[in-house]
């Protein structure tokens, strides 16, 4: 398994370029994608001071003496900033005296204004860098530049693949955190998942909301699991755990906050409807979805298992790796309608311009798998650029104007 990164290198080029001219950078991911890596890569030689929030000692000095502690005229690292949100006000105070670019360099492994504790003490003030696990390009050493190019070549972007439906189940079991992709033994990546998920549950939820329940919440990321690239709604969720709606959407929140899942809201050309549209759940990293499931690559492909779904979310998440890095500003949604016409992933731009994105486990595609595609062309007009149905297959294959079956390898390996 390779030791280095791309995206740490595209993100490393972010970091540096947001230091030179913003005075607070934060690094945000879930913990173990490489956050204090990336830190050191990019500005070792330059820190005066590099503090770290999960170490006890250095805690108890920023919650004693926030001023203090964040006191420098040069480049300060603080990780784990969201152990104690109250250096925020002090930083602020510090960048606001002393306005000079790349003054304190912090990293997060909750979505820091998403806390109930954090003050909004920088907006204007600071810029995000978000990383995530190893997108499949990362691990291959290949481009990972699809929504570039779809967004650039529409219906003209082909690929021919060689990678195979058991190829796939192996990438979505192994996930993309590089603790976990470095264990090729099942059993003990497995025990790595396992606690993994239970630490953020014991350490990290705690700093986002008021959970005592940490059982029903364990149960809850399981359920999550089994309903993986599926709409979610707490009030589908009340009765199999025996919690409230709120305290239900409150968890939910929670595990999005600290990098577990992800929402992908419902589409809408009415920015008024975007917001209150049914969200798609995926998981951030595959991995764990398929360890909660426990369920192994070989066992994926039998008949029954949820290969489909956790394709889904796998493919999803590997959009939403791209889009941290992509010259093209993109939004992820997806697509429903009253008719249920569904468009797995709606790719959108600022310019309006639309990619439509559908996947299916199949290794051949028909017609019927560009129907919410084609809806989706009806609806836009000259601002829909092409429809793509991601598959197992092996070869890029014409199913109309501006529709397109793709290999799903054409994510990380087109250019």
């Amino acid at each position: 398994m390779p030791t280095t990164r791309l995206v740490p290198r595209r993100a490393a080029a972010q970091v540096s370029a947001a230091l030179a001219d913003t005075r607070v950078v934060l690094i945000s991911g879930a913990r173990q994608v490489g956050k204090s890596t990336l830190v050191r890569l990019v500005a070792q030689d330059r820190l005066a001071e590099r503090r770290d929030l999960d170490r006890a000692q250095d805690r108890a000095a920023a919650l004693a003496d926030p001023v203090g502690f964040v006191d420098t005229t040069e480049l300060m690292a603080i990780d784990e900033i969201q152990r104690a949100p109250e250096l925020l006000l002090a930083i602020k105070a510090s960048v606001d005296e002393d306005p000079r670019p790349g003054r304190y360099l912090l990293t997060g492994s909750s979505r820091l204004f998403g806390m109930v504790a954090a003050p909004d003490a920088l907006p204007g003030r600071m810029e995000t860098v978000e990383l995530w696990p190893f997108s499949q390009g990362e691990l291959d050493g290949t481009p990972d530049g699809f929504v570039d190019a779809v967004f650039a070549s529409g219906p003209d972007v082909a690929h021919e693949s060689t990678v195979t439906r058991a190829d796939y189940a192996a990438r979505i079991v192994r996930g993309g955190l590089p603790e976990a992709t470095g264990r090729d033994d099942p059993q003990r990546r497995a025990r790595f998942f396992d606690g993994y998920v239970q630490a953020l549950i014991d350490r990290d939820v705690r700093q986002l909301s008021d959970i005592h329940r940490k059982a029903e919440l364990r149960t809850l990321v399981r359920l999550l699991a089994a309903r993986s690239a599926t709409t979610i709604a707490a009030n589908s969720l009340e009765r199999e755990l025996g919690l409230s709606r709120p305290t239900v959407a409150r968890y939910l929140r929670a595990l999005e906050e600290i990098f577990l899942v992800k929402r992908v809201p419902g589409w809408s050309r009415n920015l008024g409807t975007r917001a209150t549209a049914a969200p798609k759940l995926v998981f951030v990293d595959s991995g764990i979805a398929a360890n909660e499931l426990a369920i192994e690559a070989r066992s994926l492909l039998r008949p029954g298992a949820p290969f489909g779904p956790l394709l889904e979310s796998f493919v999803l998440s590997e959009i939403a790796r791209q889009l941290t890095w992509s010259s093209q500003p993109v939004e992820l949604s997806h697509y429903r309608d009253h008719s249920k016409f569904e468009v797995d992933a709606v790719l959108e731009n600022r310019s309006g311009r639309v990619v439509g994105v559908e996947v299916k486990a199949a290794s051949t595609v028909g017609p019927d798998d560009f129907r919410g595609l084609r809806r989706l062309a009806e609806r836009l007009g000259d601002d829909f650029v092409t429809g793509v149905v991601l598959y197992t297959g092996t070869s890029t294959l014409p199913f109309g104007d501006k529709l397109r079956a793709i290999p799903i390898s054409a994510l990380w390996q087109v250019q």
